[in-house]
């Protein structure tokens, strides 16, 4: 039985980072749609009482319906820990990239909404290997900056978000 989502990190060399270097997965779908629930359960964990999470007269006046908090936007299509057809969930395709290193953090993170997602939209997914850059050693420890690009689009091929990202493997550096 598996009790949660566990993720195995690729190990290799700089040299196999580099050949991922250009790759892009095929689509990601996320398993349900934007929903109004979870729009406004986030809403609410966060304090927010922008109108365009909770009315919604005002948000389809507006928006054209419900509007998913751009905060929100990696939570769409995160796997559930299980599912009933026993499919293991797929991992970001930063941590498939093989690479030295024991754990991550994320360096940066810059986020563009062409169009607004809104309740009822089915996403997915494609992931791009963008660069992996030479080691590098920093406070937390050795290791090298992974690039991605993430791009987020509708069921009808329209794209709604670009998520660049990197994050940072690496070995901890042992305290002193």
């Amino acid at each position: 039985m598996n009790d949660g989502i566990r993720y195995e990190f690729a190990y290799g060399t700089y040299e196999d980072a580099l050949r991922m270097v250009g790759i892009r997965t095929e689509p990601r779908y996320a398993g349900t749609a934007v929903s109004g629930a979870r729009i406004q359960q986030f809403a609410s964990m966060v304090h927010d009482p922008n109108p365009a999470y909770w009315d919604a007269d005002f948000a389809r006046e507006v928006w054209g319906g419900l509007l998913a908090p751009p905060a929100l936007l990696m939570g769409w299509l995160i796997p559930p820990p299980w599912l009933p057809t026993g499919e293991p969930p797929r991992p970001s395709i930063a941590i498939r990239v093989p690479l030295p290193g024991t754990t991550f953090i994320n360096a940066s993170n810059e986020v563009e909404f062409p169009m607004t997602i809104l309740e009822g939209d089915r996403l997915h997914v494609v992931e791009e290997v963008v660069s992996v850059s030479p080691e590098k050693t920093t406070r937390v420890g050795t290791g090298h900056f992974v690039q991605t690009c993430d791009r987020f689009h509708r069921a009808d091929g329209a794209l709604v978000a670009i998520n660049r990202n990197t994050l940072f493997r690496f070995t901890p550096a042992v305290a002193s």
